[in-house]
């Protein structure tokens, strides 16, 4: 199944370059600098060489065993991106734009991040190349993802909170952008999800890929097929997408996204941008967003920081209409109750993220028929989320 981007940047009617003129300059600076990179040999090896050497890939797909029997039917498996260094799958697209950066011959990065792990995947590829680095992070972000915040200072990257607006992921995004825009000669702006104007959707995309090929890979060497569902969450959608894209051509593997639910489905109480949004355009690509009568941004909530955005990349706006991803939501209780149980079940503690996909199957295994292949991928490690769980989330 061919999902683009034509051109011009569309996954069919999703996508694009909505941005200032001061911008486009930039944007087919990268475009032309990514397309040629891509082609070459040279720099597709020494993108793997550091995934394989520096970032410990592939991932390991891990047969849950004490998992599968709770749930009774499908055989599961966890591909383990927080397995990878750093902890998240963040880090498999922080190499791949960072090397693409030092090709360009810029000396410094910039990013945003909400729930810190792009944050630190950043700040760790900055380290690793020896570049500046700086992350734009929103106030509550900062607060909630405080060791983050203090793992990125470790690496010596400067931590800019930003506190404007919902003072989270878009805020932190507008920030990012009019740095890029003012020090565009020598700095690359490595976004964190499959979000953003062209060519940022296709590029973080096909650095994540190596997510889906290996599981492919994986899975057909475990099980002796393919699996007949895979399940990931979603925020701006990039883990989910990186699984998602190498299996898009095979019709009888169905895939499962999940947003955030949060807390109902009031306007600002969610980031469930299929069920509760509609159409329009946000930091420079048109997709599926939360906004007012009015056409304003709305709030939004999660008690996932990564899963608090109110748009979503253009290419999961694609396979929702036609039809080949179902998009779905997990509330915060939901999610909270799958990080203990996963913890619980396999000793493995999950991001609060990666928790909402866990929490949709755990729901849904009931149906599913006994023998079923499942593979959900679990984007990355719960440290990150502890202090948030044991403070804050009782009130939930």
């Amino acid at each position: 199944m061919k999902t683009g981007p034509d051109k011009a940047g569309y996954f069919g009617a999703y996508g694009g370059r909505f941005v200032p003129e001061t911008v486009m300059p930039a944007l087919l600076e990268l475009e032309e600098a990514y397309g040629a990179a891509k082609k070459e040999k040279a720099f597709r090896r020494s993108v793997d060489r550091y995934l394989k050497e520096y970032c410990g890939r592939p991932t390991p797909l891990y047969f849950a065993e004490r998992l599968t029997a709770a749930f009774g039917g499908p055989r599961v498996y966890l591909k383990r991106e927080d397995l990878n260094h750093t902890g998240a799958h963040k880090i498999n697209n922080c190499i791949g734009q960072a090397l693409l950066a030092k090709r360009m011959g810029k000396n410094r990065i910039i990013a945003e991040t909400g729930a810190g792990q792009h944050g630190v995947a950043t700040a760790t590829a900055a380290a690793l190349f020896g570049m500046k680095c700086v992350i734009y992070m929103g106030v509550e972000d900062t607060r909630r993802q405080s060791l983050n915040v203090f793992r990125m200072k470790m690496l010596g990257a400067e931590v800019v909170p930003v506190d404007s607006g919902s003072k989270t992921l878009k805020d932190a995004i507008n920030e990012a952008m009019r740095d890029w825009v003012t020090h565009v000669k020598t700095t690359h702006y490595l976004l964190g999800s499959v979000l953003g104007p062209h060519p940022y959707p296709v590029m973080v995309r096909d650095f994540q890929a190596v997510i889906g090929r290996e599981a492919r890979r994986q899975i057909v060497r475990a099980e002796g097929r393919l699996p007949d569902l895979l399940v990931a969450c979603v925020g701006g959608g990039s883990n989910s997408i990186g699984l998602f894209h190498p299996f898009l051509g095979d019709d009888a593997v169905r895939m499962v996204g999940v947003e955030a639910g949060g807390r109902g489905k009031k306007l600002g109480d969610h980031a469930a941008r299929f069920s509760g949004g509609s159409i329009g355009v946000l930091q420079g690509t048109l997709s599926y967003l939360l906004h007012d009568r009015h056409g304003q941004i709305a709030p939004t909530h999660s008690v996932s920081a990564g899963l608090d955005y109110p748009s979503v990349g253009p290419e999961h706006s694609h396979l929702r209409e036609t039809g080949r991803v179902e998009y779905t939501s997990v509330g915060d209780r939901a999610a909270l109750d799958a990080f203990h149980f996963l913890s619980r079940t396999e000793g493995i503690v999950p991001a609060l993220e990666s928790a909402h996909a866990v929490a949709w199957l755990r729901k849904a295994a009931r149906s599913l028929p006994k023998g079923d292949l499942v593979i959900l991928n679990l984007s990355g490690r719960g440290d990150k989320d502890v202090v948030t769980v044991a403070s804050g989330a009782s009130q939930v």
